[in-house]
């Protein structure tokens, strides 16, 4: 699994938006925002201006809990154009498949490739262990409550999803509780 963050905007312009709202500088806003980010319901509105864009490969198991996180939007490498392109091996696998279901999915490809039979049938033997790559894209507020539902779920490619956001994001304060309480502490 691979996670990176690609790019991150929209920081400057919630600052300005919830300074609005309690009539005070942008300077004193950046210092309440983390304090706001886990406080009362519709407080922490402003996360929902922070965007950011990831690149994700991660195995088909670990997409489908993912796909439960409707806001937001993914482009995905496609397997109906790409599965049969080119021949399968332990590398496009989360965990390598055994030589046999290699070796049944590599005989299927030039079938499918001349059209003898469709790629469903390739699509129907492929283990949902294997990797695909998506752009992700989503607002802060939806990637905290992805955090705080996924931090400690028993799969580990979760645990290793939010490490790597916690490590690349901007302001990872605004998303982790334990962050953001001790953050909170550091704000009189």
């Amino acid at each position: 699994m691979q996670v990176k963050v690609l790019e991150e905007h929209g920081y400057e312009s919630a600052t300005i938006g919830f300074s609005l709202s309690y009539n005070t500088t942008i300077e004193r806003t950046k210092e309440l925002l983390p304090k706001y980010a886990r406080g009362i319901p519709g407080e922490n509105k402003f996360l929902e201006s922070i965007y950011l864009w990831l690149d994700v490969t991660a195995p088909i198991f670990w997409w489908s809990e993912a796909d439960t996180y409707r806001l937001s939007t993914k482009q995905s490498s496609s397997t109906m154009h790409t599965l049969a392109k080119t021949e399968l091996s332990a590398n496009n696998f989360e965990y390598a498949p055994g030589a046999q279901v290699l070796e049944l999915l590599n005989s299927i490809r030039p079938k499918v490739l001349d059209k003898t039979i469709g790629i469903e049938i390739l699509k129907n033997h492929l283990p949902t262990g294997f990797l695909q790559r998506r752009i992700w894209v989503m607002n802060y507020k939806c990637l905290q409550n992805i955090i705080n539902q996924r931090k400690n779920h028993r799969l580990p490619q979760w645990h290793y999803f939010c490490d790597e956001i916690l490590k690349q994001v901007e302001h990872p304060e605004f998303l982790d509780k334990n962050l953001i309480e001790k953050e909170n502490q550091n704000i009189t």
